[in-house]
């Protein structure tokens, strides 16, 4: 005799008719304990008698369902989804193939029959797993940056920007800075901030921002490199950029430990704006990597010093870009109109290009040959065209920005029509029709 398949239901059946069918159970305790009544007791112990423990099992057991869905119903819901919804998830799909083609199924149903046939991968199947990257070994080898955007004071202050420098090989917080948003002149002053610290390390890892990175693949100015990326370059530190927020994930950590325990510190120091926040942040720092911080696996410091006069450094940190000089001596610049003053040097420099210097603290220069070049500025629109391309990580300081620009700015006058400007006031009469007095003597004369 073979295997025969039951379930535990059945099992504890068989276990108590075969007490009873012993002697050492009475019929009234097998009905208690299986829910049973006696009539039910003696026909399953006389199936039992007769045909052993396997009569017990269910009949349907081992039997196709009666409300089964024919395989062929199976075959055309399938290759209807192969042929129309190949990229569909199982509910998308259940309710097209009802909607569109009349065949009512289940989601549940589309999910089994859709993983049976290599069409669908369940969340588990799906699921990526990314390997740890283990640390650097030296100190300043690799400093991973990131901003990150949040409501830092609460409801005590506006949003801002915390910009974070955590070494790899130790979890330590190297710069901390509130910032309006993540922009190249903020990173340009953290960085400033950095270099006179510490010095200059091996390499930064950050994002995809653009600050960073050039987005476009057909980029035709400043060499396929950024302000920033300029700047590092000139400094001799390179610049990497990550492929996921995975890749960075000391930096991603450092920022969600410091949204918990940093604002709580703030609100308990009464700190409600990015001044004094940044004052507080120096002995944040030092309590913060004095619990988190982890000791190198190599002793080394790779930091190395600046060496860069502070004139120099700012040269550095600055925006700079060429500009083609008209005939009329001028050239635009941000939405502005630069015009050089008249001299022997200028005279020459029609038709060619000079270099402008946009620093960190608000100054412009415009240079050529390394000369500086006196200019005059003149702003041609003082607001943000409605075409402007504004990021993401941006939008909070511009949307500021606008509203300032917008309470600022006078009411425009009321535009007057051409009837308005010659003295014309209407009468509330509409033109073309004839008052109420003139239309009733024109009915009694008609009735005349």
């Amino acid at each position: 005799m073979g295997w025969v398949m039951m379930s535990e239901r059945e099992l504890n059946r068989v276990e108590i008719l075969a007490q009873v069918d012993d002697g050492r159970l009475s019929v009234d305790n097998a009905a208690n304990m299986l829910a049973l009544t006696r009539r039910q007791i003696f026909r399953l112990l006389k199936l039992y008698r007769q045909n052993g423990a396997a009569a017990i099992r269910h009949k349907a057991r081992g039997k196709p369902p009666n409300n089964r869905i024919h395989k062929a119903k199976r075959d055309y819901a399938l290759s209807l989804i192969k042929e129309n919804y190949p990229d569909f998830g199982p509910t998308l799909a259940a309710e097209m193939l009802a909607e569109h083609h009349g065949f009512k199924v289940s989601r549940e149903t589309v999910r089994k029959w859709m993983q049976e046939d290599g069409l669908w991968l369940s969340r588990k199947q799906r699921r990526t797993f990314h390997q740890p990257r283990l640390r650097r070994e030296c100190f300043g080898e690799l400093i991973q940056i990131d901003g990150s955007d949040h409501r830092w004071f609460e409801d005590r202050g506006g949003p801002c920007t915390l910009l974070v420098f955590i070494d790899d090989a130790t979890s330590t917080l190297m710069e901390l800075r509130f910032v309006k948003s993540e922009s190249t002149f903020s990173y340009f002053e953290a960085l400033e901030s950095y270099l006179h610290t510490h010095g200059r390390p091996v390499a930064f890892y950050s994002d995809k921002h653009t600050v960073f990175r050039v987005a476009k693949e057909d980029a035709k100015g400043g060499a396929r490199i950024t302000q920033f990326g300029r700047a590092l370059s000139e400094l001799n530190i390179e610049i990497l950029c990550a492929n996921s927020s995975q890749a960075k994930g000391r930096v991603e950590r450092a920022n969600r430990t410091l949204q918990d325990r940093l604002v709580k510190e703030l609100r308990l120091a009464g700190v409600s704006n990015m001044e004094a926040g940044n004052a507080f942040l120096e002995g944040f720092k030092a309590r913060f990597n004095a619990k988190f911080a982890k000791a190198p696996a190599k002793p080394d410091n790779l930091h190395r010093a600046l060496n860069v006069e502070p004139d120099r450094l700012a040269e550095v940190l600055c925006w700079r870009e060429n500009r083609y000089v008209g005939k009329q001596l001028t050239f635009s610049y941000d939405r502005k109109r630069i015009m050089l003053e008249e001299s022997e040097i200028t005279r020459g420099l029609v038709g060619k290009y000079v270099d402008t210097y946009a620093f960190v603290d608000g100054r412009f220069e415009v240079r050529w040959k390394g000369h500086s070049l006196p200019c005059k500025i003149f702003d041609m629109d003082q607001r943000v065209t409605h075409a402007a391309i504004t990021s993401n990580k941006r939008l909070s300081a511009v949307l500021e920005h606008i509203k300032e620009m917008q309470e600022a700015a006078p009411p425009k006058p009321k535009v007057r029509t051409n009837s308005e400007k010659m003295g014309y006031k209407p009468n509330g009469r509409r033109p073309g029709r004839p008052s109420g007095s003139r239309a009733k003597k024109k009915i009694v004369h008609v009735a005349e």
